[in-house]
């Protein structure tokens, strides 16, 4: 950084703090908005800090927004007897976009992580067995990602359900729409056939 003046030195180190922003990403980006027109660079300015200031969790389902309750917690077009669990708020957005999905969702802000220290009482679970217990939820849908602790995390929460009487589904695991069979792994394979159906 010894190369650049103190106030762009400052941009490019913070541009870099970013997650999948390196060094030279980070420099580009920060010559790009020194490039803006200054109107520019200041709509850019105010969108961070209106998102930083506007935005908070759904007293519901823990999902980001700008209202309480979000706009799919208050939806009378969703299913209320139907949740599907979900590590984080990007998770939402992507099963949104399948445009499949009707039911409410509940956002843990994480999974069940002991080697980096994350236990149940660090995540959203609580709110979630509240919800079940008081909202005439029929169904989970336990759709954590498929590594170590997304499956510890849904198993665990399994665990708590059933005895409720809560049905808890898993979202099935696979070959990829377009993927190759010479290409999967055999956890890929396996958990393929676990979730095969009839046709």
């Amino acid at each position: 950084m010894d190369f650049f003046i103190e106030p762009i030195a400052r941009l490019i180190n913070e541009l870099s703090r970013l997650p999948g922003v390196g060094g030279k990403t980070a420099q580009r980006l920060a010559f790009h908005i020194l490039d803006m027109p200054k109107e520019g660079a200041q709509r850019l300015t105010k969108a961070i800090l209106d998102a930083k200031e506007g935005i908070r969790h759904c007293s519901v389902c823990c999902n980001l927004t700008d209202a309480d309750p979000c706009r799919i917690c208050s939806s009378p077009k969703r299913d209320g007897s139907v949740i599907c669990v979900v590590k984080d708020p990007r998770d939402v957005v992507a099963m949104e976009r399948t445009r499949d999905y009707r039911g409410l969702y509940h956002v843990l802000h994480g999974t069940i992580s002991p080697m980096e220290g994350v236990g149940p009482d660090d995540i959203r679970i609580k709110e979630l067995l509240h919800r079940v217990q008081n909202d005439g939820v029929k169904e989970v849908v336990m759709a954590t990602n498929p590594d170590v602790e997304g499956e510890a995390t849904a198993m665990y929460v399994s665990r708590l359900l059933k005895p409720l009487g809560i049905k808890v589904t898993r979202i099935a695991h696979g070959i990829p729409v377009g993927g190759d069979l010479e290409y999967a792994d055999e956890v890929t394979l396996s958990k393929a056939f676990e979730g095969r159906r009839e046709m």
